[in-house]
């Protein structure tokens, strides 16, 4: 493997996948399959991370230039040691959207560069000293709540989307379910887009949809181009999207690592500071934040290709798409009935997956230091509490982050202080004496 990770082995005869075997991040296949399954991942990214910036009124063409960019800056910062798509990260929608009510699209973009410039400086000192401070400062039951708290705060953005054409959204969501259980393979992963897809044409019938933008954009030229502004009042809004961006990256450097039996612990550092180099870059010119894509796992696992040469494809496919105005306002004419439909979907997916972390790790809830850090967290991020401090404006994101961490660590020295012990922290019986 080359310093950029681009010198790759053509895996056993180049046109199969061998019985028991998987095409590791520095083999491929013949290119024009690999160029096919790169398409792919496009294909899989698609409908999330267009979603993200539909959602919050930035362009698309933009952000899926810099999501290509990302994914081809994540490979050669990475070594081509972890096959990554970097998509839109739907952790930055709330921020985003409160930091456009105060100070508009470059204030929120200020907020998205400073969450990259943490998140990198984060990865730096993982690839210095290692990613075991991480578990202790974030456990699983601190991770799941701020996980979920973010999903479900914005629980009312979905409503509002939904009221405004319930039909249209009810199709929507309906399709998105039956496609996830109807169909296996990629189909079956593919169930936002094919679900955004089918609630888009019935928009379209129902009159829904406006073309005025599409028709007056050219076919070819350069995506809008936006520059960041800096504000205070932001940083309260941006630094719990970090943790989250810490958890995800991390876990798919663990997911990859498990499925292709490769040893990445020292690779961690790596695709923090990549993924926050990539945030940054979106945030300069106009693009969402990114993050790794659970939506490219799945491919991987069904395709056993995990080759990186595929995403070198894919960050290139979508730099092209990029360059075609009127296919991202194609994008941009997606209605609000059917983004509340998927909404409804994506965020209560995001607030089950911290539910999910609780359960791989078997949070014991019958721990009370859990059981308290996951209630006041999740009750302050759903009801949104607010929290204002002279420019400074903490949110429910914000606060029940900060929440979920003061009063998991704060509990603990309490407890050790009074020589306690505490129940079990896990249900396989990790007992903390405290």
């Amino acid at each position: 493997m080359s310093m950029l990770g681009t010198k790759w082995t053509l895996h056993g005869n180049g046109k199969s996948v061998q019985p028991g075997k998987v095409v590791a991040p520095g083999e491929r296949l013949s290119w024009p399959l690999t160029i096919g399954i790169g398409m792919q991942h496009v294909v899989a990214m698609f409908g999330a991370t267009f979603l993200v910036p539909i959602i919050t009124g930035m362009p698309p063409a933009t952000t899926l230039l810099f999501s290509g960019i990302g994914t081809i800056l994540f490979l050669v910062i990475t070594r081509g040691l972890v096959p990554s798509y970097l998509g839109s990260s739907f952790a930055f929608i709330a921020p985003i959207a409160a930091s456009q009510a105060q100070y508009g699209i470059p204030g929120a973009l200020g907020g998205v560069v400073m969450a990259g410039v943490v998140l990198a400086a984060i990865g730096a000192v993982v690839q210095k000293f290692g990613a075991g401070w991480i578990n202790r400062l974030m456990p699983p039951i601190v991770t799941g709540a701020i996980v979920a708290l973010i999903g479900l705060n914005l629980a009312p953005a979905a409503k509002a989307n939904f009221d405004a054409a319930p039909i249209t959204a009810l199709v929507t969501l309906v399709t998105i379910i039956l496609v996830s259980v109807l169909f296996r393979g990629i189909l079956g992963r593919l169930s936002i887009l094919v679900g955004v897809v089918v609630g888009y044409l019935v928009a379209m019938l129902r009159g829904e949809v406006d073309y005025a933008k599409m028709d007056a954009a050219s076919w070819i030229g350069l995506p809008p181009f936006q520059t960041p502004e800096f504000h205070l009042g932001v940083i309260g809004l941006f630094v719990p999207v970090v943790l989250v961006l810490v958890a995800e990256n991390v876990g798919h450097v663990k997911s990859v690592a498990a499925m292709t039996g490769q040893n990445l612990d020292g690779v961690s550092g790596r695709a923090l500071m990549a993924d926050g180099a990539a945030t940054v870059l979106a945030g300069l010119g106009g693009g969402s934040g990114t993050t790794t894509y659970a939506e490219n796992i799945g491919v991987m696992a069904a395709t056993k290709v995990y080759s990186t040469a595929a995403y070198w494809v894919a960050g290139i496919f979508a730099i092209l798409l990029s360059f075609s105005p009127k296919f991202g306002e194609l994008i941009a004419t997606v209605p609000a009935g059917v983004l509340g439909g998927a909404a409804t979907m994506l965020y209560g997916m995001i607030g089950v997956l911290g539910v999910k972390i609780w359960v791989q790790n078997k949070v014991n809830f019958a721990n009370s230091i859990n059981l308290t850090t996951a209630a006041v967290a999740l009750i302050i991020g759903i009801a949104d509490y607010t929290w204002v401090i002279g420019d400074l404006t903490f949110t429910g994101i914000a606060l029940g982050s900060a929440a979920a961490l003061l009063i998991y660590h704060g509990m603990k020295a309490i407890a050790r202080l009074r020589g306690t012990v505490t129940e079990p922290e896990t249900e396989e019986g990790t007992v903390q004496s405290v």
